[in-house]
C-alpha cells in the first residue's frame, strides 16, 4: 500500500464511552502519518463529545445502533453513505462482525483489523491481538503495517473555555472555594460487578470530609445519577452531585480540578488518564491485565486476588459465584488511606 493514494480515512468504534476515549492516540498517530488525509471517525450519539475541539480529526460519523438507527434498513442506509464517502482506508479497533461488515460492505479497499474480531475473515489486513499490553497499544498497533513504532501517546480530551467556565460557575454556586481540595468520585458501571458497594463509597466520602477536611463531587453520566443520589442519601455530609448534568468535557474539567479520582472501572478512570488526573480505581470481576486501566504512572489499583477473577472481560450482572467477594472484600479503611495518601503526597 502507498501512502500517497491514502486520500480519505475512517475509524470505526461503535463501542462504550471509555473504549472511543482509548482510541484517541490513534487518532492523534493516524494524523502523524497522514498529514494531508482527510481523516472521520464513526461512533454512537453517547461518545461524540469525545471529539469535541480534537485538532487531529475532520468529521464524525454518528450511528445511533442502539435507538433510531436499530433496523437492518438503517444498516444499509449506512454503508450507503459510507459507500458515497470512498474511503481509502478502514481502521478497526472495534472487535464485532458489524463494524468490520460495514467497511467491507462500503467497499473501502484496505480494511485493518485485529485477528480477535468477529469480523477477521473481512479484513484485508489482520493485526495479531496482543492481551498482555494495554488497549491504548494495542489500538495503536493497528498501525504496524505502516512501519510505525507506537509512541507513548496517552489518550487526550480538549475541553473549551466554556467548559471550564461551566464548572467554575459550579463550583462557586456549591459554595466550593478555589483554595478546596475536592475528591472526585465516580461510583458507576454499566455491569453490576464492577461497582463497589455503595454504602462503602459514601462511608469513604464522609471519612474524606471528616478527617481529610476535602469536599466530594460524585460523576458520572445519566444513568448514574440514581446510585449518585442513593450515596448522598447515605453520607452525613451532602457531597455536590454532578452525574448526569455534564458533557463528557465539562466532567473532564471537574476531574482535572481534583486531587485525586475514585472510581470503578469505568469511563471516568479514562477520562482522568486523559486529564492527567490521579486516579485511584477499584478492580472487582474485571482486571487491569485486560489492558483497560488507568493510563501512566500516578495511579493506584485496589484489588483482590481470589480464584473467580476476573469473571469476564466487561464484568456481569451478578456474581457468577454467589459471594461477590471481588468488591466485599475491598474494605472502606484501604480505600480511605489510599485517597489520603495519594492527597498528601
Amino acid at each position: 500500500m502507498i501512502f500517497e493514494f491514502i486520500k480519505k480515512i475512517l475509524i470505526i468504534n461503535t463501542a462504550f464511552l471509555g473504549d472511543v476515549i482509548l482510541t484517541t492516540p490513534l487518532v492523534k498517530a493516524t494524523r502523524k502519518l497522514f498529514p494531508e488525509a482527510k481523516l472521520s471517525f464513526l461512533l454512537i450519539p453517547q461518545t461524540k463529545g469525545v471529539f469535541s475541539n480534537n485538532p487531529y480529526l475532520d468529521d464524525i460519523i454518528i450511528y445511533d445502533k442502539k435507538r433510531d438507527e436499530k433496523k437492518v434498513s438503517d444498516f444499509f442506509r449506512l454503508v450507503k453513505k459510507i459507500k458515497q464517502k470512498k474511503f481509502d482506508l478502514a481502521l478497526i479497533p472495534h472487535r464485532s462482525l458489524r463494524s468490520a461488515l460495514l467497511a467491507y460492505l462500503s467497499k473501502i479497499p484496505e480494511r485493518i483489523g485485529f485477528d480477535r474480531s468477529e469480523g477477521f475473515f473481512l479484513f484485508t489486513k489482520k493485526v495479531k491481538y496482543n492481551s498482555l499490553i494495554h488497549e491504548i497499544e494495542r489500538n495503536l498497533s493497528l498501525l504496524n503495517h505502516f512501519n510505525f513504532e507506537p509512541l507513548n501517546l496517552p489518550p487526550e480530551l480538549f475541553p473549551s473555555e466554556r467548559d471550564t467556565l461551566f464548572i467554575s460557575r459550579f463550583l462557586k454556586d456549591s459554595g466550593i472555594d478555589e483554595k478546596d481540595k475536592i475528591v472526585a468520585i465516580a461510583p458507576g458501571s454499566v455491569w453490576q460487578t464492577k461497582r463497589w458497594l455503595a454504602q462503602r463509597f459514601a462511608q469513604v466520602a464522609d471519612l474524606l470530609t471528616e478527617k481529610e477536611k476535602l469536599k466530594i463531587v460524585l460523576v458520572g453520566g445519566e444513568e448514574d445519577k440514581f446510585l449518585c443520589q442513593k450515596i448522598s442519601e447515605m453520607m452525613k455530609q451532602k457531597p455536590k452531585v454532578l452525574a448526569g448534568k455534564t458533557t463528557i468535557l465539562q466532567s473532564a474539567v471537574l476531574i482535572s480540578k481534583s486531587e485525586v479520582l475514585l472510581s470503578n472501572d469505568s469511563a471516568p478512570v479514562h477520562i482522568a488518564s486523559a486529564m492527567r488526573a490521579p486516579t485511584i480505581a477499584i478492580f472487582g470481576s474485571t482486571t487491569p491485565d485486560f489492558g483497560f486501566g488507568p493510563y501512566g504512572d500516578d495511579n493506584i489499583i485496589i484489588q483482590k486476588k481470589l480464584y473467580c477473577r476476573p469473571c469476564g472481560i466487561h464484568g456481569k450482572k451478578k456474581c457468577p459465584e454467589e459471594h461477590f467477594r471481588c468488591m466485599k472484600d475491598i474494605t472502606v479503611e484501604e480505600v480511605f488511606k489510599a485517597v489520603s495518601e495519594k492527597i498528601k503526597k
